[in-house]
């Protein structure tokens, strides 16, 4: 049987455990050569009852599965849950729930909770230091619910000024390089200090940054060509905008309040990932990705990221990767 080309395939392909297996391993293992996770070993015989290796050295956990090493590591969810869950969230454009995923794959709502986090860690953006360059874009948003649509209870906690506090939300960054990739950090304040490093790190010196008037990007003409837009008066002056980014802000902000409803703060950076990985390999006019490019991609990075409920929760600290 070939490999998936839509969700209707995905599901017929992924129903036989062992075309999960060999699925997963040919993008572990491209090499051909199946590694312990443990201590490296490549002399490993597969046991095809039980669907594991085993390797030659004695040593603890020398019997492992294709999860083992993964973000789905202690997952008792089969393989075929777990990838239909994958080939959901890394192609619904406006993300998708864990009560949707919970309906469709058939397992409770807090397990798919679970999972959709531990994928949104696999979905994270691993760029290496790599800097944007030509067209840049730098802006920021505010996250957060409407005071007048909260319950009462809800109202207490979370609003602790007007109804119209900028203070209440939680805010985002994002710098976007025009034809390329989007980047985006959850930022404690707009101030000068908090903001310029930020962009340092991320944009290539020289290249042409684009801002609003806010005075935390005032300064960066040095290093950069700053364009700046004033949206009180215009939003658009030639190629000076950020509009690019302003339609990130839209697709995300869609999912967070139509399709999640309530997002905490503390856990908004996996949503941010989720997003990003969407819009960073989209299908666009010069690379024609599909489906099952996204899907490809996400399985490709599963390996070497772990996230424990412990971790999720808040209560130990966050340990994401081996």
């Amino acid at each position: 049987m070939t490999e998936p080309k839509s969700l209707q395939e995905a599901i017929v392909f992924f129903s036989n455990p062992d075309n999960c297996i060999d699925y997963l391993a040919i993008r572990r293992w491209p090499e051909g050569k199946v590694v312990c996770p443990t201590c490296g070993c490549e002399t490993v015989k597969f046991s095809e009852k039980r669907r594991t290796w085993t390797c030659a050295k004695h040593h603890a956990k020398r019997e492992f599965s294709i999860k083992v090493g993964t973000v789905m590591e202690d997952s008792a969810i089969p393989l075929d849950k777990w990838l239909m869950a994958m080939w959901l969230v890394t192609n619904c454009k406006n993300g998708i729930s864990s009560y949707e995923i919970a309906r469709d794959v058939k397992v409770t709502q807090k397990s798919a909770w679970f999972m959709l986090h531990r994928i949104r860690l696999a979905m994270q953006d691993e760029h290496f230091g790599s800097k944007l360059g030509g067209e840049v874009e730098a802006d920021e948003t505010f996250i957060g619910g409407k005071a007048r649509n909260m319950h009462k209870s809800v109202h207490q906690r979370r609003i602790t000024g007007s109804g119209q506090s900028f203070r209440d939300k939680t805010i985002v960054m994002g710098i976007l390089e025009r034809g390329g990739h989007v980047r985006t950090q959850v930022i404690p304040d707009r101030q000068k200090e908090t903001l310029q490093p930020i962009v340092k790190q991320h944009v290539a010196t020289g290249a042409a940054l684009f801002t609003d008037e806010m005075g935390g990007y005032r300064g960066l003409s040095e290093e950069y060509e700053h364009g700046i837009i004033d949206h009180a008066v215009k939003y658009v002056d030639g190629r000076v905008h950020t509009n690019c980014l302003e339609n990130f802000w839209s697709l995300l902000k869609r999912g967070l309040s139509g399709t999640y409803i309530a997002v905490e703060p503390f856990h908004l950076f996996r949503y941010l990932d989720e997003q990003v990985f969407r819009f960073n390999n989209r299908a666009t006019k010069d690379n024609k990705l599909t489906d099952t490019d996204r899907f490809d991609m996400v399985v490709r990075k599963l390996a070497g990221k772990r996230l424990t409920f412990a971790a999720l929760t808040g209560k130990t600290a966050d340990a994401t990767c081996f």
